[in-house]
């Protein structure tokens, strides 16, 4: 299966191979569909492989009798560990007689024993786990198996895809695939909803729904340039919020447990202590689920501060209350998912705002709700606009009263308003290690945009990062970072999983047939580690086109 997935780029087909695929899968076998996103769980669960490069080629040595030295040695020549995994079987198995069949029932057991190792001999434990599945593993198994492992799988396939295939599959009626999408986005779990489809009932799908406790997906807004566009795009009267500089933040509540989600599903309940007690003393109700903005604040002055002064706070481990104390946040409140009992998805979106305004108890700097009026008059809108900007906020949003709550999807009856900039959020996909002083760092890093299922290269960027720690993001903070993400090193260049979400600044998008996208960034500038959002929500082909075509429009308009 990953072998044909990988042998073509062309979507269609892999939706074909998909989907001959599933239509002889047992329900039974539904956690595959996990395997085949490189993972052992629902996208929302906190337990992950976590195997760096490191300890696969120990896995690697051990299982294939080689020494470390000549794992890493190939892995330097071949660039690929998976590969090297498959080279080394295939002459083990040349020289040996020994054959055993590898199952994926036992590859799921062993890999899901991994996360939950820890205390003394974790290393040994988890090496001689994987190194069980890689001597029963073919060549071409243990290519896949490290794949896996180091979460670089290499298939071109991503959850649209596996939605296509099963729609494909189960259902005549193309108009399904919103059905499936709408059962993707409200359960997280793409083996639950293959379960159902394969029944062919399309009706209970409607069954997967909303959980307080586990995360949902949030919808997103669309852009727009100004509030007369924003008007005509949602429709007068409509309200219109600030667009806060902070990240987002779902809160669940049920009887006496609180817990925080980010839009990346990331549970960060222990990192937002302080939070679960607002959330206990000032908002009413037994069980609900909040969509809210996290904001940073100055303790002094108490003006808002950017996304990036309380970013490293989602990722903090230790020191919780010391880096509480420092860069405290402020809760604002500007939907509800969940009340009592009741789903508030298909509510229109002023009623969902009454609500919060009954339930939410306003203390300022602690819970708020989101800043709004309700008008369809231009110039007010102009003015909260100013306004919001003058506060230290990114802009402003605009909402269609009547809409309902679509999770993960990007909607056009909530869009985002803010001043005119060149930036892209891009994911980190390569670097080069520097020379000189900064020798033992990457300093020059690759950027992709996405295309559907792939990666796109867009440019490379060495410059806004600082040379110390304290001063903000360095390129010693960003190595320690990519380090585990390594899946590839040749001399100084390395290629690394797309999983660290940055913001750049700009001056121009040029075409190029130097990266894979077509398109290169002229004087591109960090601005941002982007820990709140992962590859999934990063800027698209399509979005630099559309901005490229703009800015040709602007330089014939006006050169």
């Amino acid at each position: 299966m990953y072998e044909s997935l990988s042998g073509t780029s062309k979507r269609l087909e892999k939706i074909e191979i998909l989907s001959k695929f599933l239509k002889e899968l047992p329900e039974s076998d539904s956690s595959i569909l996990y395997l085949l996103m490189g993972d052992i769980y629902p996208e929302y669960d906190d337990r992950k492989i976590g195997i760096s490069s490191q300890l696969a080629i120990k896995a690697i040595s051990k299982a294939t009798g080689t020494g470390k030295d000549k794992v890493l040695h190939e892995w330097k020549s071949i660039g690929d560990l998976g590969k090297v995994a498959e080279k080394l079987t295939k002459n083990k198995k040349q020289s040996t007689l020994q054959s055993h069949i590898l199952t994926t029932d036992k590859v799921l057991e062993n890999l899901r024993k991994l996360p939950e190792l820890g205390g003394a001999g974790t290393v040994d434990k988890k090496i001689a786990l994987i190194t069980e599945l890689l001597t029963s593993a073919s060549p071409i198994e243990a290519l896949y198996l490290v794949r896996t492992l180091i979460g670089d799988l290499r298939i071109g396939l991503q959850e649209h895809t596996i939605r296509d295939a099963i729609g494909k599959s189960f259902f005549e009626d193309k108009e399904n695939i919103q059905n499936i999408q709408d059962a993707i986005n409200k359960s997280n779990d793409i083996a639950a909803v293959f379960d159902i489809a394969k029944s062919g009932k399309i009706k209970d799908l409607g069954k997967l729904k909303v959980e307080v406790g586990k995360p949902i997906k949030v919808m997103l807004a669309q852009k727009v340039k100004t509030i007369k566009e924003g008007f005509e795009a949602v429709g007068k009267p409509c309200a219109i919020e600030y667009k806060y500089d902070g990240f987002r933040l779902v809160i669940h509540k049920k009887g006496d447990e609180v817990i925080l989600f980010t839009r990346r599903l990331e549970n960060v309940t222990k990192q937002f202590p302080e939070v679960v007690d607002y959330v206990k003393k000032y908002v009413r109700g037994d069980s609900f689920i909040l969509d809210s903005e996290a904001v940073g604040f100055d303790k002094k002055t108490k003006e808002y501060k950017p996304f990036q002064s309380i970013s490293q706070r989602i990722k903090r481990k230790y020191d919780i209350e010391k880096t509480q104390n420092e860069l405290p946040v402020e809760v604002n409140v500007f939907d509800i998912l969940y009340y009592n009992g009741k789903s508030f998805l298909d509510e229109p979106f002023i009623k969902r705002t009454e609500l919060i305004r009954k339930i939410v108890e306003p203390h300022p700097y602690k819970i708020i709700h989101s800043k709004q009026i309700i008008t369809d008059d231009e110039k007010k809108a102009e003015e909260f606009y100013k306004q919001a900007l003058k506060n230290n906020q990114e802009g402003v949003m605009m909402k269609n009263l009547e809409a309902i709550y679509n999770p993960g999807s990007r909607v056009g009856h909530m869009l985002k308003i803010k001043p005119e900039e060149r930036d892209f959020d891009l994911v980190i996909t390569g670097g080069e290690y520097g020379t000189g002083k900064r020798s033992g760092w990457i300093s020059s890093f690759i950027l992709s945009c996405r295309d559907k299922d792939k990666f796109l290269e867009i440019g490379r960027v060495g410059t806004g990062f600082k040379e110390k720690k304290e001063e903000g993001v360095s390129f010693e903070e960003l190595t320690e970072k990519i380090k585990p993400l390594i899946t590839e090193e040749k001399g100084k260049m390395v290629k690394i999983k797309p999983k660290i979400v940055v913001s750049v600044t700009y001056q121009e998008i040029q075409k190029s047939p130097t990266y894979s996208s077509g398109f290169a960034l002229r004087f591109p500038r960090f601005t941002a580690l982007r820990p709140d959002r992962n590859s999934s929500d990063i800027t698209t082909l399509k979005e630099v086109e559309a901005d490229f075509e703009k800015q040709m429009s602007r330089n014939w308009k006006y050169g």
